[in-house]
């Protein structure tokens, strides 16, 4: 467990810059040059995903239970990470009305995976990732939505075909983690 949350420290941390020290960062992208301070950041949070790959599947080997879930949760949990996909999606594909109306499509998707797997699972390492990604997502949420206002920040209004790429690219997304990648990476069927 020390390693899952020394990489959840580092991880959210570096991606809680704004929200903490904003003014700090402004300050070091200025000296560093825009490049050299996202690759320095694109480091750091590799560094810290591997930690919480690796922490995560050294916690897995020693479960300790919290609750237990229904089995149709776990039901509830693939719709919301469905959801949560199509809303990643909506932070990259261009003009959608999911992007237009949130503003911040990515973190409403870690929001809505995070608690999906709350509510599916029990275990203490479950909790302490998922639980870390939710607190954080709420908080950059909040904190970029009341940046948005006070920017006066306006995000291109949504197009059917947008809307379509968007949900194409979810879906997709979604099914290939669902059917395949989330039992070859992690060792679970989410779908069974």
């Amino acid at each position: 467990m020390p390693l899952l949350i020394l990489g959840l420290l580092i991880f959210i941390g570096a991606h809680s810059l704004r929200i903490f020290a904003n003014d700090w960062r402004s300050r070091q992208v200025a000296r560093l040059g825009p490049g050299r301070w996202k690759g320095m950041f694109a480091l750091v949070s590799l560094v810290g995903f591997a930690l919480i790959i690796i922490g995560f599947g050294e916690a897995r080997m020693h479960p300790v239970a919290l609750y237990e879930s229904p089995t149709w949760l776990r039901h509830i949990n693939a719709l919301l990470t469905l959801a949560a996909f199509v809303l990643v999606a909506a932070a990259y594909v261009p003009r959608n009305h999911l992007k237009a109306a949130i503003g911040h499509p990515m973190l409403a998707g870690v929001k809505i995976w995070a608690l999906g797997h709350l509510l599916a699972t029990g275990m203490l390492h479950d909790v302490v990732l998922f639980g870390a990604f939710l607190c954080w997502a709420v908080a950059d949420f909040a904190w970029s939505r009341r940046h948005d206002r006070a920017a006066g920040t306006r995000y291109p209004s949504g197009s059917l075909t947008g809307n379509l790429q968007t949900l194409a690219v979810g879906v997709v997304g979604w099914a290939v983690v669902a059917f395949w990648l989330h039992a070859l990476a992690i060792g679970v069927n989410p779908l069974s």
